[in-house]
């Protein structure tokens, strides 16, 4: 989100990721109960970066291992980047904090390194204290939209050279999430019901902005996304292609694409 797939500076786990290539998206009010996405590294990688995943989300993920027990709990990408969280992980909603949502855009790379979309979503954040001390951050994109800009497509790169290309201003919806297992020994610094706890604003949140002001831990440095996965729908407008899903292996890697012509 895929990677992670679109987004700002620090934020998400880039589209571009070493498995399934690309992702993207960040966060807002705190209710006790329970990408993205800034801090971009701006890594323009090209389809020669096969092993990279593109993220649609404006974060770009380094893959590790996510919990077996939280994934057993996602039995269906789109349910779980759109439900109440709090529900689902906590019904006793003691352990578990929601911040958000905060409204934000960023740009969406695909799997050759260009953006190929711009994206505007709503970042909700969900905060997990687990049984064993450590914080889980599962950040959700919703109410998605898309438009893109001309170039390759998203999904153009995932099994060699560009295959195929996106025009300008084609439309659609997207929403995904992020999972973002903080290490052993980070602490909660703050429960500020903004996604900018420093600074006590909404303004420019990303992934990074939310974690790091938060958190003891240093996104992209000391904690990262593992698992994403993003959902794009452009319906007919005389694409080839106008489904695309930005995911990571464990969630069954890349799939389509939105394309508008294929290359030879």
């Amino acid at each position: 989100m895929a990677t992670l797939g679109r987004f700002l500076p620090g934020e998400r786990p880039k589209k571009a990721f070493a498995v399934p290539r690309t992702r993207r998206v960040e966060e807002r009010g705190v209710t006790m109960r329970g990408r993205t996405i800034l801090v971009l590294p701006a890594a323009v990688l090209g389809c020669l970066l096969l092993a990279s995943s593109a993220f649609a989300d404006p974060d770009r993920p380094t893959l590790a291992v996510t919990d077996p027990s939280l994934l057993a709990l996602i039995t269906d990408d789109d349910f779980f980047a759109t439900a109440d969280l709090i529900a689902l992980l906590d019904p006793s909603t003691t352990a578990t904090q929601h911040y958000g949502p905060y409204p934000s855009n960023s740009p969406d790379s695909g799997t050759c390194g260009n953006d190929w979309a711009q994206d505007t979503f709503d970042r909700h954040f969900t905060v997990k204290h687990n049984p064993d001390g450590t914080f889980t951050v599962i950040e959700q994109f919703k109410n998605g939209s898309f438009i893109t800009d001309p170039g390759f497509s998203p999904g153009a790169c995932e099994s060699g050279p560009p295959q195929g290309l996106v025009v300008a201003g084609k439309t659609g919806s997207m929403h995904g999430y992020f999972i973002i297992p903080l290490p052993p020994g980070t602490i909660q610094t703050s429960i500020n019901p903004n996604c900018d706890a420093i600074l006590q604003t909404n303004t420019g949140c990303t992934t990074a902005v939310f974690v790091n002001t938060h958190f003891s831990c240093m996104y992209q440095a000391t904690c990262s996304v593992t698992t994403f996965a993003f959902h794009y729908s452009a319906g007919d407008q005389q694409l080839l292609q106008h489904e695309w899903k930005n995911a990571s292996a464990d969630r069954g890697g890349n799939h389509g694409d939105i394309r508008s012509t294929n290359l030879p």
